[in-house]
């Protein structure tokens, strides 16, 4: 059996001394201070004195690398903590490195998705170890959440957009079709089966296509039904009382300013 140990860096390679200054504030108010987290590297170390970590390339190599343990150049030093003991011999723990080393190739690093943080992870997972505390990556988390949701709602919108149209294109072609049946018939001047008809009358499927149409069309035009002479009158009313109530409180309010 071996320990797993995993060393925790502040993220200080931003090349600005005063971002990395600001970083180091953040991490030590948003982890020290309340308990929530931060920006952190992370690393886990396993037989000898080297840790395994993740991280960005631009040559399409791997992205898994190693250095001495809690001695990466690139980040400041926080803390380490120990994770428990895996049952993997060494020569596991060899193999299982040069599989991550396959599957996480540098040039696939996402800063929020799937950074070294998530290395670690997977890592410990692989050891039989209990994961990284979720403090250290709550920020990657909090961030791919709300990136997530954004892609969701402006999935949605997208598709409510593509069903207005459709639905915008049928009530087009059913109008025209409404209009074209009142004008020229819709069977030309024999009906539907050819034969004769007498003028001004319509075969069984003619009726029951206008009866379907007509319901529908009396449905929209009842929504906007114009006022009767006497809603008019009753509302024009209404309209009078109110303004002079209106006047009437304006009055009021002027008596008691110069009272």
């Amino acid at each position: 059996m071996a320990e797993v140990v995993l060393h925790i860096y502040d993220v200080t390679n931003s090349g600005s001394e005063k971002t990395n200054n600001t970083i180091v504030q953040i991490n030590r108010f948003f982890k020290d201070g309340i308990g929530l987290g931060g920006i952190f590297h992370s690393a886990i170390q396993v037989y000898g004195n080297d840790e395994w970590s993740y991280g960005y390339c631009e040559q399409g190599g791997t992205g898994v690398f190693s250095c001495p343990s809690g001695k990466n150049p690139m980040y400041t030093y926080r803390e380490k903590i120990v994770l428990g003991k895996t049952d993997c011999t060494i020569f596991l723990v060899n193999q299982i490195l040069r599989e991550l080393s396959r599957e996480w190739p540098g040039h696939t690093y996402d800063l929020l998705s799937k950074n070294c943080n998530h290395f670690c992870d997977v890592l410990c997972d692989r050891l039989g170890v209990p994961k990284i505390p979720g403090w250290v990556n709550r920020f990657a988390h909090a961030g791919d959440t709300a990136l997530e949701v954004a892609g969701n709602t402006a999935m949605r919108v997208k598709q409510a957009k593509t069903e207005l149209v459709s639905a915008s294109k049928v009530a087009y072609r059913f109008l025209s079709n409404v209009t074209s049946n009142i004008t020229n018939g819709s069977n030309g001047p024999n009906g539907s089966n050819g034969s004769p008809q007498r003028p001004g009358t319509l075969n069984n499927s003619d009726n029951e296509n206008f009866r379907l149409q007509g319901s529908w069309l009396k449905g929209i035009l009842n929504t906007a039904k114009p006022s009767t002479s006497t809603e008019i009158g009753n509302k024009e009313e209404d309209a009078n009382h109110t303004i002079a109530n209106q006047k009437k409180q304006s009055r009021d309010s002027d008596v008691l300013l110069f009272q």
